[in-house]
């Protein structure tokens, strides 16, 4: 499945709540970074556990958009990138290898505490994509 994944600066829940109001949506999931299991290869400060870690709302009756809030300021296309939920972890691995050559590996694609696999990579031409394996 692929959905489109927005990236806010500090916002994403209030930008949440304003587009569930829009398309009279139903909110799927909100998860905080304080939420999170506590990791020491990722701290959280106090400042940003209130913050969106993930979240994903249905707008209509096939579609849906996720966001979270980033860790660093975002600008115009940074603040977008597609995320293909796959069932296959040698399918993610080949997309992921195709698309890193040129790129830059935003997080590598590894196993994480909500899924098989987990990762983000910008391509050669500039586009972000996030691949999870469930």
């Amino acid at each position: 499945m692929i959905k489109p994944y927005l990236m806010f600066n500090r916002e994403c829940d209030e930008a949440f709540k304003w587009y569930q109001k829009a398309f009279n949506g139903e909110i799927i999931a909100i998860q905080k970074y304080g939420d999170m299991p506590p990791n020491p290869d990722f701290p959280v400060a106090e400042s940003e556990k209130n913050l969106v870690l993930h979240a994903e709302l249905k707008l209509t009756e096939t579609g849906y958009i996720m966001g979270s809030d980033y860790q660093q300021e975002l600008q115009g296309a940074d603040k977008v990138c597609i995320s293909v939920e796959l069932n296959s972890e040698e399918h993610a691995m080949n997309a992921w290898n195709v698309l890193k050559d040129g790129g830059t590996v935003h997080n590598e694609l590894q196993p994480t505490f909500f899924a098989k696999l987990h990762g983000s990579v910008k391509d050669k031409f500039g586009v972000t994509w996030m691949f999870t394996v469930r």
